[in-house]
């Protein structure tokens, strides 16, 4: 089915906003930035967020591993987005790509690049680095966290200003960041009626993200049939109430890789589908 629509339906400023959103599974983009917002009273300290968990003990972390995925808004693929898992060591390398396709790209063209790591030992994360191309903005972006003295660094540059940003922030001896973090919940525990709390440190801030573990459920993507656990992204300080709602299905087995993610919100739902799998 060919899909048009006006060019002002797909070029105005909210759909503009939402679409790195679209191509990277509403998480870890600077469009919406769901879970990295907090009051400045929150910001100011962190004594009331949890401590990072270790990977549950037995977990296997994939060697080598590439999830592709089409992500629809509404009646149309939006985008397409890859996640390469690479371990070396001790540590865990993850690459991701989003770009838009079809018509999303000829009205505003989007290829993003992402890469985090993060100990497969204690779940901390070293950093998240992002280079951003949507439409005419051009945005290169560093964030390393620096355990021993507890605080965050990131190093923003313009491409397009020709301007750089580096801001500092505290952070808990052990965070995630946005990327890992999908990957991580798979290193827990996950058993409907729990939940999983960790801090989530990203835009100079460390925010308590709470995964709901719903339910169980068959969900078919075009790489099979999954049986899978439902689970439910929020943030303590309410945040995320006001843009709607995120789910992730990981498979309900010891390898919990993610299938499929949905972004619920008042102007429409986007979702991701698995659409394969590669370990080489």
């Amino acid at each position: 089915m060919e899909f048009k629509a006006p060019r002002s339906a797909l070029s105005n400023c909210r759909f503009r906003k939402f679409l790195p959103v679209v191509v990277l599974m509403a998480w870890f983009s600077n469009a919406t930035q769901p879970f990295a917002q907090q009051s400045s009273a929150a910001a100011a300290t962190t004594a009331a967020i949890p401590a990072l968990s270790a990977p549950e003990s037995g977990y296997v972390v994939p060697t080598r591993q590439t999830l592709t995925y089409t992500v629809d808004w509404r009646v149309f693929t939006a985008g397409l987005a890859t996640f390469q898992l690479e371990q070396k060591g001790t540590m865990q390398k993850v690459s991701a790509t989003a770009d838009s396709v079809g018509a999303v790209t000829m009205l505003f063209p989007v290829v993003d690049r992402f890469q985090s790591t993060w100990d497969t030992k204690t779940g901390c994360s070293t950093g998240f680095s992002k280079q951003i191309q949507e439409g005419r903005r051009r945005i290169s972006s560093d964030l390393t966290f620096n355990a021993a003295q507890g605080k965050q660094t990131q190093m923003e540059r313009n491409l397009v200003k020709g301007t750089v940003k580096e801001q500092t922030a505290p952070i808990p001896a052990c965070v995630t960041d946005s990327m890992s973090a999908i990957f991580y919940v798979g290193t827990q525990p996950l058993v409907v009626g729990r939940n999983v709390k960790f801090p989530l440190a990203d835009s100079m801030r460390t925010v308590t993200v709470t995964m709901k573990v719903e339910a169980k459920e068959e969900v078919k993507t075009p790489a099979g049939l999954f049986s899978t656990v439902r689970v439910q992204p929020t943030a303590d300080e309410g945040i995320v109430k006001n843009r709607g709602k995120i789910w992730i299905w990981y498979t309900d087995d010891a390898r919990h890789i993610p299938v499929q993610m949905r972004a619920s919100l008042f102007w429409g739902t986007i979702t991701a589908h698995l659409q394969s799998i590669e370990t080489k």
